[in-house]
């Protein structure tokens, strides 16, 4: 009998995920097209937060308990340019721990899903 895993499964759940998100935020804090709106952020409490968010993007239990994604990113006006700059972190980021295209590319598409809710608020 075969089980389908999530992709949180088969990226070896939130402790792996936690691994790539601090590696996610060296390239996006080295990165001024985006770094600065990060200046004043809790980077650890950013960290513990984007990896519940993405743990239950990929399939894992809901533990984000945040603020919506239209709530967090309001006033900050942002642009196609840093949501494309963030997703290409994301993507370096899962590329860098060996994740395969396809499965990147599934993550991907789940945070595609709340661009709307982040851009121009």
């Amino acid at each position: 009998m075969e089980t389908t895993n999530t992709l949180y499964e088969k990226l070896g759940g939130e402790q792996a995920i936690s691994k790539v998100v601090d590696y996610f935020y060296e390239l996006v804090l080295a990165d001024d097209t985006v770094n600065e709106f990060f200046k004043n952020t809790d980077m650890e409490q950013q960290r513990r937060h984007q990896t519940k968010f993405i743990s239950f993007a990929l399939g894992g239990p809901n533990q984000y308990t945040g603020k919506s994604m239209a709530k967090a990113h309001e006033g900050m006006n942002l642009q196609p340019v840093h949501f494309n700059a963030i997703v290409k972190h994301l993507h370096d980021a899962l590329a860098h721990f060996g994740v395969g295209e396809p499965e990147i590319e599934q993550a991907l598409s789940h945070v595609a899903e709340v661009k709307d809710d982040i851009l121009y608020k």
